[in-house]
C-alpha cells in the first residue's frame, strides 16, 4: 500500500542544512539503530529517511513549515523510552529529535513553577527540584524518560495516588503546530475558563497535534519525611481488598502498589538484590510522606492496623534510606526484569476501577492458562492501573503471534466490561489503535479523528499514532 507522503530528497536535505547545522542531520547508514524503535522493539522497527536534532523552537518551526508545505511526515522524539511504538517513523519521513533541547530555563519561586525544554530528563528535573527543597511529583518508573515524553503521554507512576498524574502539573505549553506556527497553550495561572482548554488536549496526545518545545510545570514543597510499608498477604484478593479501606480513611497515602512473588523473584535476579520479605504470594507496598515525623509515623501505624485487621500476615516498616531503596528499587525494576526473563514480550497497561483490580488479575491468570502463555501482573493499586506483561518464552513464532492476538483481545474486552480503559499511562502509539477504537466506540473515535484533522489537516505529524490514517481505512 502506498501513502501520500513525499520522500526526502537532496533538495529537501539542502534546505534543512540551510537552517540547521549539518552535523545535526543524519541520513542513510548514519542513522543510529535506536531511532528505528522505542523500548519495545518487539513492536516493530521502522527506518526514518532522516534524523534532525533540533536545538530551538525556531529550528522546529523551520522544519515543520517546510515539511507541511512539501508533505513530509515528521515524528517528534525525546528519549525514546516509550512502550507503545509512539515515536517511530512508521511511514518514513523525518524523526525530529528534541533530546538536545534539554535546558531547565527558569525557577519561579513566587509562583512555584519551573520552565524547561522537552529534552530535560525526568531524573534531572526531579534532582534539581530536590536541591531547591522542592518536589516535582510525577514519578513514572522510567526515570530516564524526557519531560516532553512524560507530558505527551500523560505519565502517571507510583505517586499518582496522592499527587495525580503529569497532567495535574502542567500549567502551560509552548509549541509548534504542523504548519510551523508558534502557539502557547494556557499560561502560568492556577485556574482558567477562557475558552476550550487546548492545553489538556495536547497533554497525552503523543506528538500528534503539535511539537511541544517548552513547558511550565507546577512544583510543591519537598516533604521532610517519607516512610514505606511492605505488607504480605496470604492471597491477592485480601491484598487488593484492603486498598479501599485506605482510601475511605483519613489516610492519604503517596503510593499504593501491589506486586506478587513471581514478579519479585524476577526483579531480585535482575538486580542481584533481595526484597525484604519472602513469606507470601502477594504484597502491598505503601508510601507515606509529610512534614513531621510524628505525622508520618501516625499514618504508618494506622495503615498497619488497617492491614492487620484485613488479614495481613505482617507489616514491615522501612524508615531508612537503605530499607526504602531495597523495596522501591525492586519495584522499579520489575518491568525490565520481566522483559529480560523471556525471549519476547508485550505489555498491556489497562486501567480499571480500583474495586475490580483483583478480579481483573484473576481473569488475566485464567487467560494465561487458557492460551498457555505466561502472563505476569503488577501495578498501581491506588489508581487501578495494571501492568500485564505477556511473555513468549519458548513458544514458536506462529503460536506466539496467534496466542498474543487472542490474549490482548480478551484483556481489552474485559477492561471495557469493567468500565476501564485500554491504557493507563503508556499511551496508544501505533499498537493499540484497534483496541482504542473498539473500546471507545465509533462516535468518540470520530471525535478523536476530528481533533487530529483540526490540528493537522495533512496528517504529517506523527502519522499512524493514536488514530489511524484515513488511507488505511
Amino acid at each position: 500500500m502506498s501513502y501520500p507522503y513525499k520522500k526526502v530528497d537532496c533538495d529537501d536535505i539542502a534546505y534543512f542544512q540551510s537552517v540547521i547545522d549539518s552535523e545535526r542531520i543524519y541520513g542513510g547508514e548514519d542513522i543510529r539503530e535506536e531511532y528505528t524503535h522505542d523500548e519495545m522493539p518487539e513492536l516493530g522497527t521502522y527506518m526514518p529517511e532522516l534524523v534532525i536534532e533540533a536545538l530551538s523552537t525556531q529550528e522546529v518551526s523551520d522544519v515543520m513549515r517546510y515539511c507541511y508545505e512539501k508533505n513530509i511526515p515528521v515524528i517528534p522524539r525525546g528519549a525514546g523510552t516509550g512502550l507503545s511504538g509512539g515515536a517511530v517513523a512508521k511511514y518514513g519521513g523525518i524523526v525530529l529529535s528534541l533530546a538536545k533541547m534539554n535546558r531547565i530555563l527558569k525557577w519561579d519561586m513566587d509562583t512555584m513553577v519551573v520552565e524547561c525544554e522537552p529534552g530535560v530528563l525526568l531524573m534531572e528535573l526531579a534532582a534539581a527540584a530536590v536541591e531547591r527543597g522542592l518536589l516535582y511529583p510525577p514519578d513514572p518508573g522510567e526515570k530516564t524518560a524526557s519531560i516532553g515524553g512524560n507530558v505527551l503521554c500523560n505519565a502517571g507512576g507510583m505517586r499518582a495516588v496522592r499527587y495525580g498524574t503529569t497532567r495535574d502539573y502542567v500549567r502551560a505549553i509552548e509549541g509548534v503546530l504542523p504548519d510551523g506556527e508558534l502557539v502557547k497553550f494556557s499560561s502560568n495561572v492556577v485556574k482558567n475558563t477562557s475558552g476550550y482548554d487546548l492545553k489538556d488536549l495536547i497533554i497525552g496526545s503523543e506528538g500528534t497535534l503539535c511539537v511541544a518545545t517548552k513547558f511550565t510545570l507546577k512544583l510543591l514543597p519537598l516533604p521532610k519525611y517519607s516512610y514505606s510499608l511492605v505488607v504480605p498477604f496470604p492471597t491477592l484478593e485480601a491484598c487488593i481488598d484492603t486498598v479501599p479501606k485506605f482510601l475511605q480513611s483519613r489516610l492519604n497515602p503517596t503510593a499504593v502498589e501491589f506486586i506478587q512473588r513471581d514478579v519479585i523473584g524476577a526483579a531480585e535476579v535482575y538486580l542481584g538484590k533481595s526484597f525484604p520479605d519472602k513469606t507470601s504470594d502477594s504484597y502491598l507496598i505503601l508510601m507515606f510522606d509529610g512534614n513531621s515525623r510524628a505525622e508520618v509515623e501516625a499514618d504508618c501505624d494506622e495503615a498497619a492496623d488497617i492491614c492487620m485487621q484485613s488479614g495481613a500476615m505482617d507489616v514491615f516498616l522501612c524508615n531508612t534510606d537503605e530499607r526504602k531503596a531495597a523495596v522501591w528499587n525492586v519495584r522499579g525494576a520489575c518491568l525490565e526484569a520481566i522483559k529480560c526473563s523471556t525471549t519476547q514480550s508485550e505489555e498491556c497497561d489497562v486501567v480499571v476501577p480500583r474495586n475490580r483490580i483483583a478480579e481483573f488479575v484473576k481473569y488475566a491468570k485464567a487467560v494465561s492458562s487458557q492460551y498457555h502463555i505466561r502472563i505476569t501482573t503488577l501495578g498501581h493499586a491506588g489508581d487501578g492501573n495494571i501492568h500485564v506483561q505477556i511473555c513468549r518464552d519458548d513458544l514458536p513464532e506462529d503460536l506466539w503471534e496467534e496466542g498474543l492476538e487472542k490474549v490482548l483481545h480478551d484483556l481489552y474486552n474485559k477492561a471495557k466490561e469493567f468500565d476501564g480503559q485500554v491504557s493507563g499511562e503508556h499511551g496508544i502509539g501505533h499498537t493499540k489503535i484497534k483496541a482504542l477504537r473498539e473500546s471507545v466506540g465509533e462516535v468518540t473515535y470520530g471525535l478523536f479523528k476530528a481533533v487530529k484533522k483540526a490540528f493537522d489537516a495533512k496528517n504529517i505529524l506523527n502519522p499512524g499514532k493514536v488514530v489511524g490514517l484515513d488511507v488505511e481505512e
